[in-house]
């Protein structure tokens, strides 16, 4: 373990928090400072789509009460010297390091009008905001985007009572993520439980001023709407980084051990970092889930400590899991890069079956709703490189 007397933590989310976590299990006993953009505690994002939206405010992760007052809180960096080791901050102070972790994350994608009643989906106070709307009676709920946090919002909007309709770009809800046979059953098991579910079309803009009435469609129509929650994807936390000389690239561009590209004393971790992952022959990725931040935000901290010379390639198997209309939905690997799929166990139309993705016969990546153990053994199979008609049989 090299010598390092200041770290500092850019990113007080997740990943920043697992780095904080780690440097000091391997006992770094110099100066830690950790910078967040929120005044809260770091906290857990995932049931901010679920469970928060129907009342339950436990947000909590393990570890997070530990890290005390000694961070700054309701902070952002606004500039980096890589040269001069300096992260300047949003009030013009400056944090001076000899080792950096970048763990800024991403924020949501917005359509550039956005009168009251339109809502992103990222925060503690926009899930709060959401559910105050959703307490106040009976709503028409229009939520913009076909993936896995639109298809929560949309689930959990529906149980609570609401009349919801989903717009989805792609002709069914998670296509590019679960291919075409899971998506369409997708599309069908949120019909069948009640959502309205308008696929292959665009929303454009919304009427209503101050507060939305509609939105717009590019087909020309326009959909009723009391409230709208957008979940169009996001945009990594990367501006601050612009003059910095760090490649920017769809997030901070890493090499395989997460040190961003060029630098021998900054890392990156979570949603903000790009790196060639070693399962896919170095393919460039960003992973946005709960796991990929978890584990990697660990993994870079130790790796800064080892230093670029005794680092190791952060591989591990991309995963995520939701629950829609009370169906567990589970995802491994990277589905979007197979030229093949096939079903290898159980049936679409009983809601429980698990689907293996490949590329040139090796098995890339898997699907499985409600089928738990036949998930465990597509990850092992894409894990060791594997042959689809391996795990069919």
């Amino acid at each position: 373990m090299r010598k390092l007397n200041r770290v500092t933590v850019v990113g007080a989310s997740l990943a920043g928090l697992r780095a904080v976590q780690a440097l000091r299990r391997e006992g770094f006993e110099g100066e830690l400072t950790l910078i967040g953009a929120e005044a809260h505690t770091p906290y857990n994002r995932p049931p901010l789509s679920k469970s928060v939206l129907q009342g339950d405010d436990d947000v909590s992760l393990p570890g997070a009460e530990d890290l005390g007052e000694d961070w700054l809180r309701g902070r952002r960096a606004a500039g980096l010297d890589p040269i001069g080791k300096v992260v300047t901050m949003d009030d013009g102070s400056t944090v001076h390091y000899d080792g950096l972790v970048i763990a800024t994350g991403a924020r949501p994608r917005r359509l550039s009008d956005h009168p009251e009643g339109v809502h992103t989906l990222r925060t503690i106070e926009d899930s709060l905001a959401v559910r105050a709307e959703l307490n106040t009676g009976r709503r028409r709920v229009v939520v913009i985007g076909g993936g896995f946090i639109g298809g929560e919002v949309a689930s959990t909007a529906q149980a609570l009572g609401h009349h919801v309709t989903l717009v989805a770009g792609a002709p069914y809800p998670m296509l590019a993520a679960f291919g075409t046979d899971t998506a369409r059953w997708l599309a069908q098991h949120h019909q069948s439980n009640g959502v309205e579910l308008v696929s292959g079309i665009r929303v454009v803009g919304f009427e209503g001023s101050p507060r939305v009435t509609e939105v717009r469609l590019s087909d020309g129509r326009s959909i009723p709407a009391d409230l709208v929650v957008a979940g169009m994807g996001v945009t990594p936390n990367t501006e601050w980084l612009e003059s910095s000389g760090l490649t920017l690239d769809d997030g901070v561009v890493c090499d395989a051990n997460l040190y961003a590209r060029g630098a021998s004393d900054v890392v990156a971790a979570g949603d903000v970092v790009r790196w060639p992952h070693g399962l896919y022959g170095d393919s460039m990725v960003r992973v946005e889930h709960w796991s990929n931040a978890n584990d990697q935000g660990a993994a870079a901290a130790l790796n800064l400590l080892a230093g670029p010379e005794s680092a190791k390639p952060f591989a591990d198997l991309p995963s995520f899991a939701t629950h829609v209309h009370g169906a567990r939905i589970q995802s491994a690997g990277l589905p979007h890069l197979a030229d093949e799929a096939t079903l290898v166990a159980g049936a679409f139309e009983e809601g429980r079956f698990a689907v293996g993705f490949a590329k040139n016969g090796v098995l890339v990546g898997a699907v499985a709703v409600d089928s738990p153990k036949d998930l465990i053994r597509l990850k092992r199979g894409i894990a060791s490189g594997s042959s689809l008609g391996a795990v069919s049989a």
